[in-house]
Formats: structure tokens, sequence, C-alpha cells
């Protein structure tokens, strides 16, 4: 398959006019030519963008049902909005409902070994109570040697990223789950400078929705964020929604992080947006743009990733290439994946997001 692109933005630069040459799912060429012999032609095309923090599609929410059924909605739906990989997010919840997450990605990947899902990410249950957010406390869990061991162990190659407080656990078994292989970030986490900086000397390198459910930076108690945002090892991603964190807030956060920022959905769901939203004692609410549950807690976002690149561009004055990068390249550093996924370049799976001159009519298409 040749795909011809006026514009196509690698992950690193901005070529124009090249042809795409794709085979066995692989990008095998990328050269300078015309639209004459091209199987596809787009204006814009971008490494496929990449959401590691997505909780439902247009009808089901993983967390609340944790099922091949489910992933195919999300994965559809992401597909839908331009976002070409995703980690399915399975919030804090009991330990059988982490299985059986676990199992359905598992069986997904193996039935679809060229889906969208590349894995998941686990947001919880070993996190602070204090910063629990919209996360139901009963399931909240302080971290014990064989519960770990036990999530580590059936986890393995399917949780790619897992959100954990530092502050409860002590540094055996913080290295523990650090040696296990998953990319693990701080957040919903009450972590003082020094338990978040101790943590980043660990080896962790990223955090989880910068600014929200963490430590704030005060003078006398700079905290999570204060940790995050001095630290030029640690990235950083952002719901960058104007919902969750002021514009002039995301600035700053641009202005300190630069190259470490990148962008999630955290999207509660994609596609077909539902006003209400109940799983047990966990509600949501679609009013005036945003989520909330009854005591007045965001409860996901409402906005897909392209929202995000647009919101970057309009609202940061970032360019359009390092936006892209922000949705592509960054996500799969941050997490590890920058071998496999994240640019356009010899080699690399041939799963492009393509868009208009205006950042619209987004799609995912694949060579």
């Amino acid at each position: 398959m040749k795909i011809f692109a006026n514009r196509v933005y690698t992950g690193e630069t901005v070529l124009t006019d090249q042809l795409i040459t794709c085979e066995k799912g692989l990008i095998v060429g990328i050269n300078r030519g015309n639209a004459g012999n091209a199987d596809e032609r787009v204006a814009h095309i971008a490494p496929g963008f990449f959401d590691i923090q997505v909780n439902g599609g247009a009808s089901y929410h993983f967390t609340a049902h944790p099922n091949e059924q489910c992933l195919s909605d999300i994965e559809e739906a992401c597909l839908t909005d331009g976002t070409a990989f995703v980690l399915p997010t399975l919030i804090t919840s009991s330990i059988d409902n982490i299985l059986a997450g676990i199992d359905a990605v598992r069986k997904y990947i193996e039935k679809h070994p060229q889906s969208a899902i590349l894995g998941m990410h686990l947001e919880g249950p070993f996190i602070n109570p204090i910063k629990r957010g919209a996360h139901l406390l009963k399931y909240i869990k302080k971290p014990e040697r064989a519960m770990v061991e036990e999530i580590v162990r059936y986890g393995k190659g399917i949780i790619l990223q897992m959100t954990i407080a530092p502050e409860m656990f002590d540094d055996h078994l913080l290295a523990l789950l650090q040696d296990s292989g998953i990319a693990l970030a701080l957040g919903h986490s009450n972590a003082s400078f020094e338990e978040a900086r101790n943590a980043f000397n660990l080896g962790i390198t990223q955090v989880t929705h910068l600014f929200n459910a963490m430590s704030p930076f005060q003078h006398r108690n700079p905290g999570l964020v204060g940790a995050v945002l001095s630290d030029e090892r640690i990235y950083a991603p952002l719901v960058l929604d104007g919902k969750h964190v002021d514009f002039s807030a995301a600035a700053i956060a641009y202005k300190l992080k630069r190259d470490k920022l990148f962008l999630i959905s955290d999207a509660l769901f994609l596609g077909k947006k539902k006003a209400r939203f109940q799983w047990e004692e966990f509600d949501a609410t679609l009013i005036n743009g945003e989520y909330v549950n009854s005591e007045g807690n965001l409860a996901g976002a409402n906005i897909s990733l392209m929202d995000a690149v647009q919101n970057a561009i309009k609202e940061l004055g970032v360019s359009v290439q390092e936006a892209i990068e922000m949705a592509s390249r960054r996500p799969a550093e941050a997490i590890g994946l920058h071998d496999r996924i994240g640019k356009i370049a010899l080699g690399y799976p041939a799963r492009f997001t393509y868009f208009d001159a205006e950042l619209k009519n987004t799609r995912v298409l694949k060579g």
C-alpha cells in the first residue's frame, strides 16, 4: 500500500509531499513523490496517536465492564476519534475485578494481535485515600507483598502502566514493583516533595494527570507537583480540557517541562457521551461539559486526544508539530514503547492518524 501525504509529521520533523510505502503492516519506505501511484491520499498524516488513559468507549466503562465487549467498544471509539493506540484504564476496584480486567485484555490481544489495545493502565488500588478523587474508598488497598506480587504475576505483559502513591509503600516493596517491568506513575498521592523525589530516584519517571489528585505546590511544601516540575527526568501528562487544569497552569507546566509534557484524554466515555453513569457508588453526571460526581469531584474527562491536541495549539501556543508529538512520541517514550510506536519511520507500524488542514476529520489509517 502507498499513501501520499502533503504534510508528514514524523514525530521528530515535518516532511512535505511524501509517499509512504507500507507492507505487512509496517513502514518500508518514505520518499518524496507524488500522488499519481498512491492508493490513499491525505492532507496531513502523523504517527498514530497514543492515549495511555481511557476509561470507556461509547457504551461501556472498563472498570464497570471488565470484558472483551467493552474493550471492543473502547477500540472502536478510539479509532473513530483518531487514536490509533490505547491503554484502557481500570481504576481502583476489587482484586477480583482487577484480575478480570487483566484477563479480558490478555484474551482480547490474543484474538486481535493488531488491535489498538496494547495493554492496560491500572490506576490503583494502592493510592492515598486523601487524594482518591472519585475512586471508591472501600477498594483502596494498603500495599502488601502478597497482593502486589499477585497483581504483578497475573498482569505480566498486560499491565503496561500502574498508578501508585509512593508514600503508601516502603522502599523494598516499591523497588519490587519497579523491577516488575511495569511503567509506574505517581498519582492519587499526597506525597511530600522528599517522598516524590525518593521515588524518582528509585527509577520512576512519570506521574498520572499532572496537578490532579496530587499534593499541590506550596511555597513551604512544594509537594508532588513541585517535585515533578523541578525534575527534568519526569514525564507529565495533562488532561488539557480547561476543566481538570486551568490553561494558565498548563502553560506554566509547558514552560517548565516542555519536552516531557504530553497529552491524555482520561475520557470517561469516548464517542457518544453518556449524560449519567453509575457503577456501584461511583456516579458521574455530565454538567457544563465535565463529568462530576455527587460529591462535586471530577469523575473523568469529556474530550478526545485530538481535542487535547487542538487545545494545546490554541491555548498554549504549541506548534502543530509539537502538539502531535505530545500525543504520539512522548507518551510512547514515557512508558518505554518508543521503539515500537510514536514515529513515522522505517520498521514502525503502518498505523497513522490523519486529518485535514484545520485539524478536523480525524481518523486512523492502517497501511
